[in-house]
């Protein structure tokens, strides 16, 4: 099922932000009812030092661009409770075992450029997935969480229902009180492909959308997209949850771009929004959360 995406509109940027300061590069709408509240925050990639205590926590080498300080948060008021997307927990959703690997030539090419952050996780590269493919979700806080309860406990699978994200009033010309579009991570795979981790958040009058995407391209293989799009219609305390993987073999869609008759394949490949109608559904799954 294809859902509206989310269009664009640059908010009103602040100073110059720092990473030392904890309100720096941050963003905040609150929805006119004071329910529920989105949080961005849009800082420079990581330098040096931050970069290296990641790859230690995380066990895998990290993207060529990193932005570990950036994320995309909402808030029930009330309660406190946050779904947060952020770069080091969607990178800590890569594979770590050969499961899931792909097993191609370029491979050796992008070890030779990490070549620098191998040192001391040597048996772990082996084994991981470096096209970065996660299925992060995004990352729940809830009171039962912070005494030491999973904060995933309380999300309800609903996969056998009828999709509640209502894709209808998504596509009504509502007026956009706030958007903002927030960059995780990025690799250009040793020159082969890309992998890009990105959220977008659009908030209506009436209702939000949060759109996590993660896209892979590597020339010659494969072609990936990830999305976990979030629903919140303002007057309820029900946040709705759709993750949907999708993957096409490169050749195979090539074939496929061709027979729509688009003008430039090799440019169609690179647009996440034109290949995503081509690509086969691998994965799929709708769930909810009833806060307070």
């Amino acid at each position: 099922m294809n859902l509206p995406l989310i269009s664009s509109m640059n908010p009103i940027m602040s100073t110059y932000p720092t990473p030392s300061n904890p309100s720096s590069g941050v963003q905040t709408f609150t929805t006119p009812n004071k329910t529920w509240q989105i949080s961005t925050r849009k800082l420079p990639i990581l330098k040096a030092g931050p970069i290296e205590a990641l790859n230690t926590r995380i066990g895998i080498p990290i993207p060529e661009m990193i932005f570990g300080d950036n994320y995309v948060r909402l808030t029930h008021v009330p309660s406190g409770w946050t779904l947060d997307f952020n770069a080091a927990d969607a990178l800590d959703r890569v594979s770590k075992t050969e499961e899931g690997m792909l097993q191609v030539a370029v491979a050796e090419e992008w070890k030779e450029t990490r070549k620098g952050q191998q040192e001391g996780i040597e048996g772990v590269v082996k084994k991981f997935d470096w096209s970065y493919s996660t299925d992060y979700r995004g990352t729940t806080t809830t009171a039962a969480a912070a005494e030491g309860k999973p904060g995933e406990e309380g999300w309800k699978d609903t996969t056998a229902e009828l999709s509640p994200i209502r894709t209808d009033l998504l596509s009504r010309p509502d007026p956009i009180l706030f958007f903002d579009s927030v960059d995780l991570y990025e690799d250009e795979l040793a020159d082969n492909g890309i992998a890009l981790l990105a959220v977008k958040v659009r908030v209506m009058p009436e209702r939000l959308l949060i759109l996590s995407r993660f896209f892979l391209r590597l020339d010659g293989v494969v072609v990936r997209l990830r999305d976990t799009r979030v629903y919140v219609e303002h007057a309820t305390n029900r946040v709705v949850r759709q993750y949907t993987a999708k993957e096409e073999g490169y050749e195979v869609l090539q074939e496929k771009l061709r027979r729509t008759g688009v003008a430039g394949v090799a440019e169609a490949l690179r647009d996440a929004n034109v290949v995503g109608p081509l690509l086969r559904i691998v994965e799929e799954g709708t769930d909810v959360f009833e806060v307070g």
